[in-house]
């Protein structure tokens, strides 16, 4: 059976894309899923979170598989580890070139990080549009939430205005995130019984009960 493929797409830089990418690929890793996690961004910057990561736990230690390609290869890697894998978690560029468009085409679900900011709402819309242009489902996560900000409920209300889904899962501005991706982990992985790894596993199982 083929796997579940998220691509996790913005084309606004400094959304959390790479970091959110990593979060869900090992949250699933952890309920012992087969999981696969594809860099596909030319920045690479998953490809140095793993290599820390591999550094830090051991190579046979992981827990998941991850392959860094761009250009004509991406689509067959991530056709063949969809072959191999329960999961796989796709990091897409942040600009509309050929790889996004490959990386949203072969995916189950788009998974759109966006801060709740009027200048991140308004360029979302891309994104947004990309999806539906290649015919796959998208919902929106809202990404480094600050507490207590009357202005994420605008932001939110103005995200529906879209006709987008946005999930009802949120993470929040934590430090946590940033620190465990220091070492090549996660939240969950670090601290599991903090904010942010409540938030990332509450996510992950959202977005499994969407596909």
């Amino acid at each position: 059976m083929a796997a579940t493929i998220f691509t996790v797409a913005q084309q606004k830089g400094g959304a959390g894309k790479s970091t959110l990418a990593a979060h869900l690929a090992v949250a699933w890793a952890l309920k012992r899923k087969r999981v696969a996690l594809v860099d596909i961004d030319p920045q690479s910057t998953l490809a140095a979170w793993f290599a820390a990561r591999a550094a830090h736990l051991g190579p046979e230690a992981v827990g998941l598989r991850f392959e860094n390609v761009t250009g004509w290869r991406a689509a067959k890697a991530v056709e063949q580890l969809a072959r191999e894998s329960d999961m796989v978690v796709v990091d897409s560029p942040p600009h509309a070139e050929t790889e996004a468009r490959v990386a949203v085409r072969a995916a189950d679900l788009v998974v759109i990080p966006t801060q709740p900011s009027p200048l991140d709402v308004w360029a979302t819309l891309p994104t947004l549009q990309l999806a539906a242009k290649e015919k796959r489902p998208s919902v929106l996560v809202l990404n480094r939430v600050p507490p207590r900000a009357l202005l994420t409920e605008r932001m939110a209300e103005a995200l529906a205005g879209y006709e987008a889904e946005i999930a009802k899962a949120r993470l929040g501005a934590r430090v946590a995130f940033a620190e465990s991706m220091a070492d090549g982990l996660t939240a969950p992985e670090t601290k599991p019984s903090s904010q942010a790894a409540k938030e990332i596993r509450a996510l992950a199982q959202e977005l499994l009960r969407k596909v």
